[in-house]
């Protein structure tokens, strides 16, 4: 294929998530946006556990703080947990951040070019969120490019600006259109070695980004990997 700039590549695999794999669109400029928008979505998500009743501005503070300020590992081990929510009126509820039992009823919400600003001001190409949290980030190169380069600006994210719900992030993706490749988060250091190309069923590899989208971010499919593959090694333990 002919030239395509990062932008054309961001534009084709929103599209597609969209289209073809029923992902809602959502603007989310920064941080502030981020977490009014996990706030809709965890109250949706948690809606018959909560009886109806949103959150009200404590609770939301309470579940802030219990999610905010963790490592990697433990924003992993919390994403599977139930949290014993405290309501106003003294009683207690157990809600959830992922449903790995009921995969279909996980919302997944697709994003772009969301700025974040720490030691520099990042600004991230694709953010994928379930049930509001950023649970997938795919950083893109334009066609022709070595996607190592996209793997290079992860891990300066990774050092500078990947905290709070960001620590949520369970799996990386990079692509230059051609080749398409993930790997899994991590407190510590990432080696290169670690990033694999998709195989499907069948043990065909996937590198294209429109056939990596229309089949690894399978909403049912993104949902199994995260809940079944993507586990938590203790080692990472802070």
């Amino acid at each position: 294929m002919s030239y395509q700039s990062e932008a054309e590549l961001e534009k084709r695999l929103l599209n597609d998530l969209v289209v073809h794999n029923r992902y809602e669109r959502v603007t989310i400029r920064n941080e502030v946006d981020l977490e009014d928008n996990f706030r809709q979505q965890f109250n949706l998500f948690n809606q018959e556990k909560l009886n109806g009743v949103p959150l009200s501005d404590k609770e939301y503070e309470r579940i802030m703080i219990y999610l905010k300020g963790k490592s990697v590992y433990q924003s992993a081990k919390m994403l599977r947990d139930k949290y014993v929510l405290q309501r106003d009126d003294g009683s207690e509820v157990y809600v959830e951040f992922f449903d790995s039992a009921d995969l279909g009823k996980n919302i997944f919400q697709v994003s772009s070019q969301v700025t974040v600003i720490g030691k520099y001001t990042n600004r991230y190409d694709v953010t994928i969120l379930i049930n509001g949290l950023p649970l997938v980030q795919i950083e893109l190169k334009r066609r022709g490019l070595d996607i190592k380069e996209a793997f290079n600006q992860i891990e300066r994210y990774r050092k500078h600006s990947y905290q709070n719900l960001y620590r949520f992030i369970q799996i990386f993706i990079i692509s230059n259109g051609v080749d398409t490749k993930y790997f899994a988060n991590s407190d510590g250091p990432i080696l290169y070695s670690y990033v694999f190309f998709w195989s499907n069923d069948r043990n065909d590899r996937i590198t294209n980004l429109n056939d990596f989208g229309e089949t690894f971010l399978d909403r049912i499919h993104l949902a199994d990997v995260i809940a079944r593959f993507m586990i938590v090694n203790d080692t990472d333990k802070l």
